[in-house]
């Protein structure tokens, strides 16, 4: 008597028996074959199945590994349930003026909060080459409220930069995505596009912003399951300072608790972090001091004016009306024209974005709600 249909989910991967001899079954393929033109990009090599098969239909086409791997594909062929290792609807087919390359891009949402209707937007872009065997970076803009999208992903690290004429993108000769996946998530949620349907949510703090990182991860793994076990690298800048050692320590506490899943974290990087006011201010000032930016009478003004433990940048509400008259002048030296990340650089930036804004041929202002990340002072370039 035959025995009723039992379900089954199958995970297969591509293997290699001997030699150059490669398995080739519909949609897997080695990682060294993929063909590198984005419109005939095939899926990843890991499959999953829910389909309903027989034990003796796998017992008879199971004697090997081969036989196994050619068994699904042919399964494939036949179903439409074939689900694939990545989310399909987060698939970005090509940005908007953006060349050809070899690699996938995807941009969507993960929900972090389903009853408050909270989510974070991703743009995640793969390694040029082999890129299930790359580490996986995950990178946090500061601010608070700076976009890791449009900062990030687009003026620093990312795959493309905006072509100096605003028509289109231009790739970054220098992109991470050389040598790693990159992962960049708007957070928390209310800056770029991430959002909530609670407004009480847009009053957030650190605490909480770890948290949704942490279940925006968990969801995410669960959109791209072949990336579970790569390298997690996490990384950011400025207000990185606190997002990412804060989602470290929620991560590993997660780990030390889980029997199942552990994220394999293999190292954190903060570039220029803000940890604590009370030694950042001071110790930016002294720098521009010890490197003849600012004069002594100014320093010393702003030694003997400022309680940094009480020091907010750029608010009203600080006690000394002293302390923000000599940070304003030492500002004002300082000027628009030195890169805070290196004062020896020549006045032009690294960033094309912040080349366009600071070398236009006529004047022009930037809305004031951009004060905390450009100037908003009148620009006159002469050229």
């Amino acid at each position: 008597r035959p025995k009723p249909a039992t379900t089954y989910e199958l995970k297969i991967r591509a293997v290699s028996t001997s030699g150059a001899e490669k398995l080739r079954a519909p949609g897997i393929y080695p990682q060294n074959s993929r063909p590198k033109n984005p419109a005939h990009l095939p899926p990843p090599t890991s499959l999953v199945l829910p389909i309903p098969v027989t034990l003796e239909v796998i017992a008879a086409m199971a004697g090997s590994w081969r036989a196994a791997a050619l068994a699904v594909a042919m399964v494939c062929l036949v179903a439409s349930s074939c689900v694939l290792g990545f989310p399909e609807e987060d698939l970005v087919g090509r940005l908007p003026g953006q060349p050809v390359v070899g690699f996938r891009q995807f941009a969507g949402y993960v929900d972090v909060d389903v009853k408050a209707g909270r989510s974070l937007f991703y743009y995640f872009a793969e390694a040029q080459d082999h890129a299930v065997g790359r580490p996986l970076t995950l990178w946090l803009n500061g601010g608070p409220g700076c976009s890791s999208v449009g900062g990030g992903a687009f003026t620093e690290l990312g795959p493309f930069y905006p072509r100096g004429d605003g028509r289109g993108l231009r790739l970054n000769k220098k992109s991470w995505n050389k040598v790693s996946n990159l992962l960049f998530v708007e957070s928390p949620a209310g800056v770029g596009w991430s959002y909530s349907n609670t407004s009480s949510d847009y009053n957030t703090g650190d605490a909480r912003t770890a948290n949704d990182m942490y279940k925006f991860l968990l969801g995410w793994y669960k959109k791209f399951p072949e990336y579970r076990s790569s390298s997690l690298l996490l990384s950011g800048e400025s207000y990185a300072g606190h997002y990412i050692p804060q989602l470290t320590d929620v991560l590993l506490t997660h780990n030390e608790k889980s029997k199942g899943f552990k994220f394999n974290i293999k190292g954190v990087a903060i570039g220029n972090p803000l940890l604590k006011l009370d030694r950042d201010v001071p110790a930016t000032y002294e720098y521009f001091w010890s490197h003849g930016m600012i004069s002594d009478e100014i320093f010393l003004a702003i030694n003997k004016g400022c309680d940094f433990e009480d020091y907010t940048f750029g608010s009203p509400h600080n006690e000394s009306k002293s302390c923000n008259d000599a940070i304003a002048e030492a500002n004002s030296i300082v000027g628009q024209y030195v890169n805070n990340y290196d004062v020896i650089l020549d006045v032009c930036y690294p960033s094309i974005v912040m080349q366009e804004l600071r070398l236009r041929k006529y004047v022009c202002s930037l809305p004031h709600g951009w004060h905390m990340i450009f100037t908003s002072e009148p620009l006159i370039a002469v050229v």
